[in-house]
């Protein structure tokens, strides 16, 4: 008995396994070969004696020994789970417990949070993608808002007046709208280049990134609608990066029509070094006038770290001229960084390249960051400021004296 029981057990094996395993049906399986087993065993001879009758508990140890052989053998064949997979879950978790998190996060996004080093860095990564949710969900709420606001006025205003002035508007605009491509299209071929400089993504983090897309996204609407625009050009500029995604999720099909000059090549290689000067707010050297002559180059970084030298360092390294630009020479200022935003930079710029005049080029500067004008040179104040200073201390110290002399006469006469 014992030899058919072995024979049926691996003609079991053999055949009804090896399709449940290749079928994924090789677990299902085990309790369905015990039973026949067992029904053989139990459909034996009745003659015979006790001695020969299976043993049931020994029985259940080899199959629960060869169930777990056989289950560890199936997790093991087991492909390994997906961790984009897993790491949705466990936002969808956190999300369901009240914490900051997206309700749409994109594979791309959830890379960046997989690859964040640490719990914290996880955390701010989530809440600034929630508070862009929010925004864009805003954004869109107000967008719905104003488009149903405009055709309201467009049923009620039913006069004829009213229809030919909007008409006229959307002409107009068009016609503006021409005119600044034509003033772009003509710089790019008589217009004074400048240069943004695109080798600092490795410096900042995702967000700093968006930050400085959007300052060099309203620099370039700045420039197009001037009388007299720059030619601009992105140097270093990788396809692919993060810069290159920002602008595309900005311009979309607009992007390939921009009327800018895009290369991956450094600005010494398009242009010669005598020519370049960059402008940062680290240079010891102070810009005293508007070179039209000259090609400036500016820095495409947002730090809200403020990680001084970063720029001028770059520069150092390629041997260029520096400049900064004159703020304390005209401006009262505050106590902080004299870093500016890159579209405060390109109305300086622009303003300076068509008047030449720092006070109306200055004026851009949010007017937190300084106390107000100076008509002379900053030295000159600081020396009047420390005489009277001098002044002041002197007639207090002579009145301190006094009041000494006085108090000491007094117990003197006392004593």
């Amino acid at each position: 008995m014992q030899s058919a029981n072995m024979f049926l057990k691996k003609i079991v094996r053999s055949s009804v396994l090896s399709f449940a395993a290749q079928h994924g049906m090789k677990k299902d399986l085990f309790p369905l070969s015990r039973t026949l087993s067992l029904s053989l065993c139990l459909k034996q001879d009745n003659s015979c004696s006790p001695s020969e009758k299976l043993d049931l508990d020994a029985w259940k140890k080899v199959m629960k020994s060869g169930l777990q052989g056989e289950v560890s053998e199936t997790v093991s064949e087991r492909k390994e789970p997906d961790t984009l997979a897993a790491a949705r879950e466990m936002l969808e978790m956190w999300r369901l417990a009240g914490k900051s998190v997206p309700e749409n996060i994109t594979e791309e996004q959830l890379k960046t949070f997989m690859e964040c080093t640490s719990k914290s860095a996880q955390k701010k990564y989530l809440k600034y993608l929630h508070l862009k949710e929010l925004h864009k969900k805003n954004d869109k709420r107000k967008m719905e808002e104003k488009r149903e606001r405009r055709l309201e006025a467009q049923e009620q205003a039913s006069e004829t007046g009213v229809t030919k002035k909007n008409s006229f508007i959307c002409l107009w605009a068009n016609c503006m709208d021409k005119v600044c491509n034509w003033r772009a299209a003509q710089s790019m071929v008589f217009g004074q280049p400048l240069v943004f400089d695109m080798s600092f993504e490795k410096d900042m983090s995702v967000r700093e990134v968006a930050n400085t897309v959007r300052q060099i996204v309203l620099s370039e609407s700045t420039n197009r609608r001037s009388i007299d625009p720059f030619h601009i050009h992105f140097c270093n500029f990788k396809d692919d990066s993060l810069y290159h995604k920002e602008f595309i999720k900005h311009y979309r099909e607009a992007w390939g029509k921009l009327l800018i000059t895009v290369t991956d090549q450094c600005y010494t290689e398009v242009f010669p070094k005598d020519k370049l000067i960059y402008l940062t707010a680290d240079s010891p050297r102070v810009m005293k006038t508007f070179d039209h002559n000259k090609i400036y180059i500016v820095g495409s970084m947002v730090d809200r770290n403020i990680k001084t030298g970063v720029s001028l360092a770059r520069a150092k390294r390629l041997g260029l001229e520096t400049a900064a630009l004159p703020l304390e020479k005209y401006l009262l200022w505050n106590t902080g960084a004299k870093n500016l935003t890159l579209d405060q930079m390109m109305h300086i710029l622009l303003t300076l390249k068509d008047t030449g005049d720092w006070q109306k080029a200055l004026e851009f500067v949010p007017k937190r960051k300084y106390r107000g004008f100076v008509n002379k040179p900053v030295h000159e104040l600081k020396k009047t400021l420390s005489l009277i200073n001098t002044l002041k201390l002197g007639k207090r110290q002579e009145e301190v004296r006094k009041q000494f002399a006085m108090n000491y006469s007094e117990k003197q006469t006392q004593k």
